[in-house]
């Protein structure tokens, strides 16, 4: 829960909603890190559960209220246009980091996502107004997610963005992308998340840590 501390002496327990092509990804290389993984798509488990078993060996096939209601963590990875009919209840009270993405081509256009005014995560954050959103893992295809992964130190291990505006959020999220494989850059706010979205400079683009960083500074001047 919120404000409490997340780590202590046992593993972070992770959520991940989303049974497409990135919820299984993510929730495979948490658990290959070392992490309890709890994966739930809108229905019954049951459904999921030969995808978990073939694609996700070592994580759990829940309902989702159960896989949120263990969780420290719980990374939101349902289709965009979905999510004007996700209920905010199911995440109250948890930090969520949203791997979302705005694709209008694909989710059609999406009202609450159409004002530039703000990224896509504030949206989401606004929405999901009793919740700590940070916005990770979204910058990078599903694909080089698992194959890109590199143990600390290595010379060519990628970095990752994590915003967000609640640094204790942010800094959980970040220690799961360290762990996952990636170096975790941390940006300012969640404004700032809109360096990582579709159309931003961030997005897609490989880099190490020391060029995230600069990138982040760049745009941020």
């Amino acid at each position: 829960m919120i404000g409490q501390n997340l780590w202590g002496s046992r593993r972070l327990r992770v959520a991940v909603l989303g049974a497409g092509h990135v919820g299984p990804v993510i929730a495979r290389v948490a658990v290959e890190a070392g992490y309890d993984v709890s994966i739930a798509a809108s229905g019954d488990p049951a459904k999921i559960a030969l995808i978990a078993q073939l694609l996700v060996p070592g994580a759990e096939a829940r309902w989702a209220a159960d896989a949120v209601e263990g969780a420290d963590i719980v990374f939101l990875s349902i289709p965009l246009h979905k999510f004007a009919q996700f209920d905010p209840a199911l995440v109250a009270g948890r930090v969520v980091v949203d791997t979302m993405n705005y694709w209008p081509p694909v989710d059609g256009v999406q009202e609450m996502f159409e004002d530039g005014d703000e990224s896509s995560s504030e949206v989401v954050q606004r929405r999901l107004a009793r919740s700590i959103v940070v916005k990770a893992l979204n910058h990078i295809g599903y694909h080089e997610l698992d194959e890109q992964r590199r143990p600390a130190g290595a010379p060519d291990r990628r970095a990752l963005g994590v915003a967000g505006d609640d640094r204790d959020a942010v800094a959980v999220a970040a220690e799961v992308i360290d762990r996952i494989g990636y170096d975790a850059v941390q940006l300012p706010s969640l404004s700032a998340g809109r360096l990582l979205q579709p159309g931003g400079p961030l997005f897609g683009v490989p880099l190490r840590r020391n060029e995230l960083e600069e990138a982040v500074a760049a745009n941020a001047a």
